[in-house]
């Protein structure tokens, strides 16, 4: 297994807000599972900010929300614009500005993704960011992160009734334990409801998300090509 820190460089010196936090997890979400369009656009990025399925909590941002926090997040240098295309594109700086690898890159995003989670089940959740070999890297990975100085996640008390631990990120301050736990008893309680293990509820989350992620592709691609063309969606031109 590679080593699972390669740096101490600090991470962001003040608490991100919930919306900057989510920006910065779908953006490195994206670069790995719709690569062909990344960076994102904003109304991409705005897009994956408000997915209703694989996201703890599930929101309803603006355009202009979502620009006013990127605006911010530059000034922290985890997110740039990219200048090479006629539309304004953003990607993130998040493993240079923590300095933490790829596989921590991968855990730390699922957990700003989808909130407080097991070992387990980031593993399964971050499987198209990166492939662990097992249970154990992913806990090794995340005991590096919390043992940083300021830590970047922190390992939850067991819930009564639960055999694990839930870890979650600290990029957004301290942590509330009681609204980690509930988001973590209303999963198992959808799952439940399903009639399924929550394994395999989190595995066909995994797929709808797979779906979703192609269907964000097409329509970037369409929207490139439309204004490449000179046209809008509705068919009106936009040539002068």
């Amino acid at each position: 297994m590679n080593s699972p820190a390669d740096s101490s460089s600090p991470r962001p010196i003040r608490a991100l807000t919930q919306l900057e936090a989510r920006i910065v997890g779908v953006l490195v979400e994206k670069q790995h599972t719709v690569p062909d369009t990344y960076p994102l656009s904003l109304n991409a990025l705005t897009s994956g900010c408000n997915q209703k399925t694989a996201r703890t909590p599930v929101m309803n941002a603006t355009e202009t929300e979502v620009l006013g926090a990127i605006e911010s997040l530059k000034h922290l240098s985890l997110v740039f614009e990219g200048s090479s295309s006629r539309v304004p594109r953003f990607e993130h700086n998040l493993n240079r500005v923590l300095g933490i690898p790829s596989q921590a890159v991968a855990l730390l995003t699922v957990i700003l993704l989808r909130g407080a989670q097991t070992a387990a089940e980031l593993r399964l959740n971050s499987a198209r960011l990166h492939g662990f070999a097992d249970v154990s890297s992913v806990e090794a990975f995340l005991s590096e992160l919390a043992g940083r100085e300021p830590p970047l996640v922190v390992k939850l008390p067991r819930s009564p009734g639960e055999r694990e631990h839930r870890w979650m990120h600290l990029l957004c301050g301290e942590v509330d334990v009681s609204v980690a736990a509930g988001n973590a008893a209303e999963r198992a309680y959808e799952s439940a409801q399903d009639g399924v293990s929550l394994a395999q509820f989190d595995a066909l989350k995994s797929e709808h998300d797979r779906l979703s992620d192609e269907v964000v592709r097409l329509r970037a691609l369409v929207e490139r090509m439309a204004s490449e063309l000179g046209i809008s969606l509705d068919g009106s031109s936009t040539s002068a």
